[in-house]
């Protein structure tokens, strides 16, 4: 017996949208990159599916001045948030050299770290 998930038309079209970019986009932006294959997807189809994968573990989710993100990739790693002009960056330990032993901490689990700061466009 297989124990892949099975995904409706919507959720698949939903996550493989997410995974495309590494923009960290909000529900609302999910749904109009939705939209343009999926014509009659409602937001509300779009926020469901969006939190049943965050919830099963197959995307994350964080919240950045009261509006949630969404990232495709639910691998653990570090965003940097930057206050002044809303970049997000991926912080991946094998790929930044950045230490994120905290991640892999075997008393908690930690799927994803925020950060805010100013980057370092914005502050030179």
């Amino acid at each position: 017996m297989s124990t892949a998930k099975r995904y409706s038309k919507q959720r698949f079209t939903i996550l493989n949208e997410l995974q495309k970019v590494t923009s960290h986009p909000t529900a609302e932006e999910v749904y109009l990159m939705t939209k343009k294959i999926i014509p009659n997807v409602s937001l509300g189809t779009v926020y469901r599916n969006l939190n049943n994968l965050e919830q099963d573990g197959t995307i994350l989710k964080f919240v950045i001045d009261g509006k949630e993100h969404f990232d495709g990739n639910a691998k653990p790693h570090i965003h940097l948030c930057c206050e002044n002009c809303g970049e997000i960056k991926d912080v991946f330990e094998e790929t930044e050299g950045f230490s994120t032993k905290i991640l892999h901490n075997n008393s908690f689990r930690i799927n994803n770290i925020v950060i805010n700061g100013i980057c370092k466009n914005c502050f030179e």
